[in-house]
């Protein structure tokens, strides 16, 4: 990504970005060091960069028509989902259901693992909304999936889950 700097007199604090076409535009403060700069310019990156990524995701798969398909074939249409949704910020965990909203979040991780591994997670999060704990009962419901192992062993070896996911 191109990146474009403006510097300004009349800004004293406060940086701020947009993208331009295909360029970063830059609006700092003139008096604002190069280092320091740097480091904002960084964040900015990245930012935008997620951004992108999130709506590349969200064009390539509709999760909710994906969710609807999965909720007729393993769930006979009995759960109601509000929202699910790709995330940028969820790093540490693949997916996160709220029972009581019925809101499912799903890492743009998934996004980029094969389509047995993001339809094994939709079903583990969707369990969630009749048994929101990693009971018996909740296992049970996931197993329905067929390639749940091989979605759980393909998880482990990518070095992102502990063997409990």
């Amino acid at each position: 990504m191109e990146v474009k700097i403006v510097h300004s007199r009349r800004r004293k604090r406060t940086v701020s970005a947009r993208i331009v076409k295909d360029t970063l535009l830059i609006q700092a403060p003139l008096a604002l060091s190069g280092e320091h700069l740097e480091k904002i310019i960084a964040k900015f990156k990245l930012r935008f960069e997620r951004k992108k990524t999130k709506e590349a995701l969200d064009k390539k798969e509709d999760l909710l028509e994906i969710a609807a398909r999965l909720n007729e074939k393993y769930f006979d249409n009995q759960l109601k989902i509000n929202s699910i949704k790709y995330v940028m910020g969820q790093n540490s965990r693949f997916g996160c259901c709220n029972y009581r909203t019925a809101n499912i979040r799903i890492s743009h991780r998934i996004g980029t693992m094969p389509t047995w591994v993001r339809d094994y997670v939709l079903i583990h999060e969707m369990a969630h909304l009749i048994q929101p704990n990693h009971s018996k009962a909740f296992w049970d419901i996931v197993s329905r999936y067929k390639l749940a192992e091989r979605a759980r062993g393909f998880i482990i070896a990518t070095g992102l889950a502990s063997p409990q996911t």
